[in-house]
């Protein structure tokens, strides 16, 4: 199985039937698997913050929604997580492309690379980075903890997810 697929299976699994996308080469084909998706909606956005609002509406309209962008985005959402999400208890679903570890070959992306796990913990957002064989049930698990907290749950996904292969 592909990275993308495993990633989407779950999501299916979970009800996930709303998407908001920011542009991330590493999720181009989860992208592409979702736009196929009759059964999705999906709405590409340029900024993150712009898309935790967008999937708040989506929530209290009775979607179930995620959020996919790259690790760089999460400070750009912060404070819409804190103001909005936390504060009414809306679950969503982080899809994160997780930039900036072992193996990045682009150095603009390694201080946030960094402190991405710092930052979710700070935020008492819980995570998980799962392997592909590990990505289906995980994607599905984070959305019902997301939905069991009424708030933000991230799956972030490596270089060296996206690398691997079943």
């Amino acid at each position: 199985m592909n990275p993308s697929l495993a990633a989407y299976r779950g999501m299916k699994q979970a009800g996930i039937d709303f998407v908001v996308s920011v542009p991330c080469v590493n999720l181009q084909g989860l992208f592409d698997l979702i736009e196929k998706d009759l059964g999705i909606v999906h709405v590409p956005v340029t900024r993150e913050e712009e898309g935790v609002g967008i999937c708040a509406g989506a929530y209290m309209g009775g979607k179930r929604p995620a959020l996919m962008m790259q690790n760089s985005g999460l400070g750009n959402s912060i404070n819409a997580l804190a103001s909005l999400d936390f504060l009414y208890e809306i679950p969503l679903l982080m899809i994160i492309s997780h930039r900036g570890g072992k193996g990045e070959s682009i150095v603009g992306q390694v201080p946030m690379g960094r402190l991405t796990s710092g930052l979710l913990d700070a935020m008492a957002i819980p995570r998980f980075a799962p392997t592909l064989a590990e990505a289906e049930k995980t994607v599905a698990q984070a959305w019902q903890v997301a939905q069991e907290k009424g708030r933000p749950t991230a799956v972030l996904l490596d270089i060296e997810y996206w690398k691997s292969s079943l």
